[in-house]
């Protein structure tokens, strides 16, 4: 499942550090939280959906190697992503 044009581009501009960045760990965790809360939602209904689910644990392994590289490199930035996306962490 993609994210449509105009909400990657509303999370993008909310978690951007200038205006041309989409490959800061911040832009990357925010667009992963995204999806990641898209097929949560989708698994409510569809509980058999296996193939997805291998690809929910792939983007929940992802966003955790983003976050981990940003709390090694900057506390404060780390601190900020997960109370700004409200990751319980």
């Amino acid at each position: 499942m993609a994210l449509a044009i105009d909400v990657k581009r509303r999370i993008l501009s909310t978690n951007q550090l200038h205006k041309s960045d989409t490959g800061s760990p911040e832009a990357q965790i925010a667009l992963l939280s995204q999806r990641i809360s898209l097929l949560t939602e989708h698994f409510k209904t569809h509980q058999k959906d296996h193939g997805s689910r291998k690809g929910l644990l792939t983007m929940v392994a992802k966003r955790r190697r983003l976050l981990t590289y940003l709390r090694d490199t900057d506390p404060e930035r780390y601190k900020a992503v997960l109370q700004r996306l409200g990751i319980r962490r």
